[in-house]
């Protein structure tokens, strides 16, 4: 698994998780700290990684594009550390693994994760 942390999560958490083992990376460490939404969504694609966010828009532009990639997990959780965000992101990744690596946006709040597989396209 690997994992793109967007801006608004602590850049220290990125440090954490390499340490547990998850190949991650911070857009601040990338020079993405400024991008664009649908540009970290393109790095994320291109390099297969699971986006991170706090940013509701990443659901809204898979969703606009119809894409079956990359998966995103929004975290709806406000003030999380970096320590309390690297452990909410294992816990994540250990229990959607098959749904992360398949394509899927994943919201994550206080009491429950929501999955929804990629493409979100719903039949009018």
């Amino acid at each position: 698994m690997k994992l793109l942390l967007d801006q608004g999560l602590p850049l220290s958490a990125a440090a954490l998780l390499r340490d547990a083992g998850i190949n991650t990376v911070h857009v601040g460490e990338i020079g993405m700290s400024e991008a664009e939404d649908a540009e970290i969504i393109q790095r994320a694609r291109d390099e297969r990684r699971v986006v991170a966010t706090l940013d509701a828009d990443f659901h809204t532009l898979l969703a606009l594009d119809e894409a079956t990639s990359p998966s995103v997990i929004r975290i709806r959780i406000e003030r999380l550390r970096a320590q309390a965000l690297m452990n909410l992101l294992l816990i994540v990744i250990a229990e959607c693994e098959e749904e992360l690596e398949q394509g899927s946006a994943i919201s994550v709040e206080p009491s429950r994760i929501r999955i929804r597989r990629l493409p979100l396209v719903t039949d009018v």
